[in-house]
């Protein structure tokens, strides 16, 4: 008797994909949209910080990204609700003294996205403390960006179930950094003002976390078709849902 599985079928790929590509494109929320409206006015504040602390801004973020990455592996699972009031009330922290709590903040906030991206690991069924998904969990960050000048869709998967040495994940983080950076560094320019700083903190803290935990699940989703179809065609298909090539007319 032939046992040979059915293979799935190029059409198949392009329907599971689909639901997948829409996500992504509405993960932006209203929040992330005004943000990226006051882009310029944004740009303008950032240019306005120390300049020390724009020169260590990606140090500043590769140093919370180091130090998330051992805390939220430890951190118990926070559910649903408790990531987003704890995100928001730092926010809220950080910008109520303008710059300096705000930068304080970093890595708490850092950790927060960190620890609700590994909770939709494990919703989506995979062990957030296997390298492999560790190393995922930490590629949301670089896949997309809420920014409006971030028009990349990084969906690459790891070639290799690679294991997570202190090098390897210091590498990964390092590539990951100036990504983010630029994320937090509007945020932080948001902040610097104290007390308005208090609620655009806590306002863009949740639209992040939103943005994150949903490009996340996306992630994750197409992880799974990736075992049953292959990375490069759910890749393929996912970069084509996304970005469709453009029609040229005579």
């Amino acid at each position: 008797m032939d046992q040979t599985l059915p293979v799935a079928s190029t059409a198949d790929l392009a329907a599971e994909i689909a639901p997948l590509a829409r996500r992504y494109k509405r993960a932006n929320g209203p929040v992330i949209r005004l943000v990226n409206r006051l882009g310029g006015t944004l740009e303008h504040q950032l240019s306005a910080l120390p300049q020390g602390v724009r020169n260590q801004l990606e140090k500043l973020t590769a140093q919370a990204l180091e130090a998330s990455y051992g805390i939220a592996s430890r951190a118990p699972d926070l559910g649903t609700r408790a990531p987003m009031m704890a995100a928001v009330a730092a926010g809220a922290a950080g910008g109520a003294g303008g710059l300096a709590t705000a930068v304080a903040e970093l890595p708490v906030t850092v950790t927060l996205f960190l620890n609700t991206i590994r909770s939709v690991a494990r919703e989506a069924g995979l062990d957030p403390d296997e390298d492999w998904v560790r190393a995922e969990c930490l590629q949301v960050f670089a896949a997309g960006s809420p920014l409006a000048q971030d028009d990349g869709v990084n969906t690459s998967f790891l070639a290799s179930r690679l294991a997570l040495t202190g090098s390897t994940a210091q590498n990964l983080i390092r590539t990951i950094a100036p990504r983010l950076a630029a994320v937090l560094g509007q945020k932080l320019a948001a902040q610097a003002v104290p007390v308005i700083g208090a609620v655009s903190g806590a306002a863009l803290n949740a639209a992040f976390l939103s943005y994150y935990r949903e490009i996340a699940r996306v992630r994750f989703e197409l992880v799974k078709l990736g075992r049953v179809h292959g990375a490069e065609a759910v890749e393929a298909e996912f970069r084509l849902a996304v970005t469709p090539p453009k029609v040229i007319r005579a």
